[in-house]
Parts: C-alpha cells; sequence; structure tokens
C-alpha cells in the first residue's frame, strides 16, 4: 500500500470518528503532537493512548492518528491526535495537516540540544500553518534520562515564558506528566472557549460541539430570537 492510500485511510478514519462523536460527546479537539524526528512523539502519543510505552518506535513516516475520551472539567472531550514526521524530508506532507488544530504538543528531546534550538521553526510553523490562537504546551521529553541532560528545565522554562507556552517534562517510558501534558493542553481550550476568548463556530477552528445543546447555550444573544414585544398602540 502506497502512502497516499494511507494518508486516505487515515482522514477516513478521522472523518468516522468525527461523526460516531457528534452523536454523543460534548467537544471534540484536533490536537497536533510536533518537534523534531528522534524526541519521543509516537512514544508520547502511544503512551497517552495505550499506557503503556512503545517498545518497538520507529521514525513515523507521514503522519500516525490516535484518539482517547477524557473527562476534563466535567465536559467529555474526543482528543483526536495527529502524530507528525520530524524528518525534514516528510515536513511538506505533514504540515497540511496543521490546519485546523486546536492544540499541540511541542516536544524536544531533554538530551539533545539540537532538537530544543529547532523548537522555534516548528513553533512559527504551527501559529502560521494551525491558527494564531493555537494552544500549545512545551515538552522536555526522555526525563527519565536525567543524567544525560543537554538542556536544563530552567532554560526551557524561559523560552515558554517568551513564547506564552505552557510547559512541562515528561518521560514516555515512565508515563511521567504525558497524560497531564494533555489535559492541561484541553483543560486550556476549555477555558478559553468559556471565557469566549476561543470561538468554536470559527472555520478552522479545531474545536467541534458535540452536544447541540452547548452550541446552542454559546450563540450570543443577538442570534437567538427574540420574543415579540406587545403593541402598546
Amino acid at each position: 500500500m502506497g502512502w497516499g492510500d494511507a494518508e486516505g485511510m487515515l482522514w477516513t478514519r478521522g472523518l468516522l470518528w468525527e461523526r460516531v462523536w457528534n452523536a454523543v460527546g460534548n467537544f471534540l479537539f484536533k490536537f497536533l503532537v510536533i518537534g523534531s524526528a528522534g524526541t519521543g512523539k509516537s512514544c508520547l502519543l502511544h503512551q497517552f493512548i495505550e499506557n503503556k510505552f512503545k517498545q518497538d518506535s520507529n521514525h513515523t513516516i507521514g503522519v500516525e492518528f490516535g484518539s482517547r475520551v477524557v473527562n476534563v472539567g466535567g465536559k467529555t472531550v474526543k482528543l483526536q491526535i495527529w502524530d507528525t514526521a520530524g524528518q525534514e524530508r516528510f515536513r511538506s506532507v505533514t504540515r497540511s495537516y496543521y490546519r485546523g488544530a486546536a492544540g499541540a504538543l511541542l516536544v524536544y528531546d531533554i538530551t539533545s540540544r539540537e532538537t530544543y534550538n529547532s523548537l522555534a521553526a516548528w513553533l512559527t510553523d504551527a501559529r502560521t500553518l494551525a491558527s494564531p490562537n493555537i494552544v500549545v504546551i512545551l515538552c522536555g521529553n526522555k526525563k527519565d534520562l536525567d543524567l544525560e541532560r543537554e538542556v536544563t528545565f530552567l532554560e526551557a522554562s524561559r523560552f515558554a515564558q517568551e513564547n506564552e507556552l505552557m510547559f512541562l517534562e515528561t518521560s514516555a517510558l515512565t508515563g511521567e506528566n504525558v497524560e497531564e501534558a494533555f489535559l492541561k493542553c484541553a483543560r486550556t481550550i476549555l477555558n478559553k472557549i468559556d471565557s469566549g476568548e476561543l470561538d468554536p463556530e470559527r472555520m478552522g477552528s479545531g474545536i467541534q460541539y458535540g452536544d447541540a445543546s452547548l452550541r446552542q447555550l454559546r450563540q450570543p444573544r443577538s442570534a437567538q430570537a427574540v420574543a415579540p414585544q406587545p403593541c402598546g398602540c
């Protein structure tokens, strides 16, 4: 099976999830996992979806897809997650998946200065190709290899602060902070929806309503039907 066939299957799979979810959940969020090759992106996704470490992980070719239902602030949210290849030769393919993403995990390897130095380029791509309002959490992966660390926690914290990102160090091997990274990103998106900062109705927001009543509750007052006033004549 060629890459074109595999790509079509991934899109079909994603669309089927959306159709099923529209009938049962509160929200669906499109997520990306981005960063250089070898940072453990696929292992983070596998740990989050399967709750175990992916032993035989190879470099992702193009994109991989995963999904999981989570409860965030009393709301049921389906995360539709696209794990993108970090190799330069796949960048033109993976960039097409950025469109309409609500959130992203921006991943680097704490034992690799090179992966940290490329973060700015990955972040620019996300904000340019997905949305300027995309919610991004910076993940310093391979926390279990602290003795081989090349990037300090303080240095990465400073980068996150300067670029208005959330930040956690994670370990796909032990599972430390993996679930929290995805949930923290989802929680921030929900908070932005509640505050009006994010509009799920906007084209390409990466957010879909599953529960129609939520859409009605969030309609602007001007769009709601106004009861006719009695004539005073």
